[in-house]
């Protein structure tokens, strides 16, 4: 089974959030499995990885975009360094860009990556089995595939789409159909939602099946979905929740290079308190007290909002009794709140930006790891947590509520329900009273490393969608 990963994100090439983390393992680990030959799609980035690695154009056309004739180049990666075929999508001026997102013209890029990969695939007759698409990024593809003429060589080929982050669609005005290759009018309807073009509309109606991140956030979809509900309700028959995995070659605290005291589960306890001591001394911290942690997008699905007055209400309230250490960007007010508490308060460290390295070593060394999300499809920050033995602190949302049960239940994990600065604090004081029991955090800890969520039933359960 041939299997064409299609994304705007993998890592380690470029990264946003958890989708290059997806697409970068899911086809590494399908790979693994007998008779599966995954391959990933993604545009081309002006990124030290490119620089790195060598690359060979398999592919140099034209496409054309409205009135705009386009150059469309493939490029593989020669040494399959990622544990499978890795092409990248170079258009000049659209798709030769530093990062994937924040450009007015993305539609454009996006169109013109989807675009660009079809009319690959179809001028070097490359009929893959299945064509796997990415949230709204890739949306269209499904469509494309069976109603545009260009493509006709592709049609029938059989498609998934997996929605990662239902709160972006993609949305854009009817007018940029005058940029798209051309298609069956008389099936226009079928990117159409409330009178706009919505790619991840498009992708529900027209895969042959799509799936969510996790279970939970499939039946959350069906009741809140930015105006989808019905449309998900109408097509659940196609529909699959499937929780996402981590890899273990990348997030092994056995074995990851990033940290500066390697452990497993019999000697965790001693040795992220040895992390910890050297992260608390780096930022000023103190390494007797608790570690409450955050790493992620300063958004408001992420509950980031609720940091700044979490921040100040833990600290005032328990005297300074605890440390609090974030990692993260994106919203200007939350930074500079968060950079006045940074000089205010010596228990509470902030870094800003996206810093691979840093996170790793936090993991490894928090005790406590928040997520004050409002929406987490699946959520991957609380299973990294948990393979490093620090306890995650979390709302009862999506793939959180699939993922991290509570200790009142036999789980490892803290829940709160609602996502507000209360129901955080009163979660965190919990953290703090279980903190004082050295026994108990030890059996949490190793408990937490114990769980498994490798990618290997992920794997299997996606290539059992491909064969439905």
């Amino acid at each position: 089974m041939i299997i064409y990963h299609l994304s705007t994100e993998c890592y380690p090439v470029a990264k946003v959030g958890g989708l290059a983390d997806v697409v970068g393992a899911l086809p590494k680990y399908q790979n693994k499995m007998k008779g599966i030959d995954a391959k990933v799609v993604m545009p081309w980035y002006n990124k030290s990885f490119v620089w790195d690695h060598e690359f060979d154009i398999v592919f140099d056309g034209f496409i054309h975009q409205g009135p705009n004739m386009l150059q469309v180049q493939v490029l593989k990666e020669k040494s399959d360094a990622l544990g499978f075929e890795l092409y990248m999508v170079r258009i000049p001026g659209l798709l030769d860009r530093d990062n994937p997102y924040g450009y007015r013209d993305e539609n454009f890029q996006f169109l013109g990556f989807q675009h660009g990969v079809l009319h690959w695939l179809s001028a070097m007759e490359i009929r893959p089995d299945i064509l796997h698409c990415h949230d709204y990024h890739t949306g269209l593809v499904p469509f494309m595939v069976e109603n545009c003429p260009e493509f006709s060589f592709l049609k029938g080929v059989k498609t998934v789409g997996t929605i990662h982050n239902g709160e972006y669609q993609g949305m854009m005005s009817w007018e940029m159909a005058n940029y798209m290759p051309s298609f069956d009018q008389f099936r226009w309807g079928m990117m159409d939602w409330e009178g706009l073009i919505n790619p991840l509309a498009s992708m529900i109606k027209c895969a042959h099946a799509f799936t969510t991140v996790s279970q939970g956030y499939l039946e959350e979809l069906l009741t809140s979905f930015r105006g989808l509900e019905g449309l998900v309700r109408s097509e659940a028959g196609k529909a699959f929740g499937i929780i996402n995995g981590i890899d273990t070659e990348v997030w092994n605290p056995q074995t990851d290079p990033m940290l500066d005291f390697n452990f497993g589960v019999n000697d965790a306890v001693a040795l992220k308190k040895k992390n910890k001591e050297k992260l608390c001394h780096d930022y000023g911290l103190r390494p007797e007290l608790p570690l409450f942690a955050f790493i992620g997008r300063f958004a408001t699905e992420k509950g980031a909002d609720l940091l700044p007055d979490t921040v100040w209400r833990s600290i005032k309230q328990s005297y300074g009794a605890l440390n609090i250490m974030i990692l993260g960007s994106g919203n200007s007010y939350i930074e500079n709140k968060l950079k006045e508490y940074d000089y205010i308060y010596t228990n509470f460290a902030l870094d800003l930006g996206y810093k691979e390295h840093l996170s790793h070593q936090i993991y490894a060394s928090a005790d406590f790891l928040l997520m004050p999300s409002r929406v987490e499809p699946c959520g991957l920050n609380q299973m990294y947590s948990m393979k490093y033995g620090t306890i995650p602190v979390v709302s009862y949302t999506g793939g959180l509520r699939d993922t991290v049960k509570d200790i009142s239940t036999g789980g490892a994990g803290i829940n709160f329900t609602y996502p507000g600065v209360d129901d955080i604090i009163h979660a965190m004081n919990r953290a703090m009273m279980i903190y004082n029991r050295k026994d108990v955090m030890a059996h949490l800890i190793h408990a937490n490393m114990n769980f498994d969520f490798t990618w290997e039933k992920s794997a299997e359960r996606y290539i059992q969608v491909y064969s439905n």
